[in-house]
């Protein structure tokens, strides 16, 4: 157990452990939407759109223990690896101006499911595209960072530069 409790204060491991959330619950978040729209479920957009606002919000934790394990990681990587480190910081830098706007968008869509009937529809597919959106960003970003450590992802060169990690 306390080696356990060691692994969790170590934050590549709650990055490694909170990486697949944006991606997976946008995901379920995206098939919810789609079911919701095609059965016209109030309750069913709700639920949706919450599992979409789960998945945007999560984002800040992940970046921070990517933010808090870069070092780390960099320091077990070699030199390719640390050129796929740095692609994928700089990728991640992306990731606050998609899942944000749409977990606001999606948070907009549940208030205006109760208050605001005639806007939902659209501000549910505002989010749905937001989501999708945010699905393949959060996709192009784990192809980089799934490069950092596991040589079996890598086809191709590196990145060319590389710049040191703040």
């Amino acid at each position: 157990m306390n080696d356990f409790i060691q692994t969790l204060k170590q934050p590549e491991y709650i990055h490694i452990l909170l990486n697949p959330l944006p991606v997976y619950a946008t995901a379920m978040g995206i098939v919810g939407l789609l079911i919701a729209l095609l059965l016209r479920s109030r309750a069913a957009h709700g639920v949706a759109l919450g599992i979409v606002l789960i998945g945007c919000l999560s984002i800040w934790p992940v970046m921070e223990y990517g933010d808090r394990a870069a070092d780390r990681v960099k320091a077990m990587s070699n030199a390719d690896g640390q050129k796929w480190l740095h692609e994928h910081d700089k990728r991640a830098d992306v990731a606050p101006w998609v899942f944000y706007p749409t977990g606001a968008l999606a948070v907009a869509a549940i208030i205006a499911l109760w208050k605001f009937p005639k806007p939902a529809r659209w501000l549910t597919l505002l989010a749905l595209v937001g989501a999708i959106t945010g699905l393949g960003v959060g996709g192009w970003i784990s192809q980089a960072g799934g490069k950092i450590r596991h040589t079996e992802f890598r086809n191709g060169p590196p990145p060319e530069e590389i710049a040191p990690h703040d």
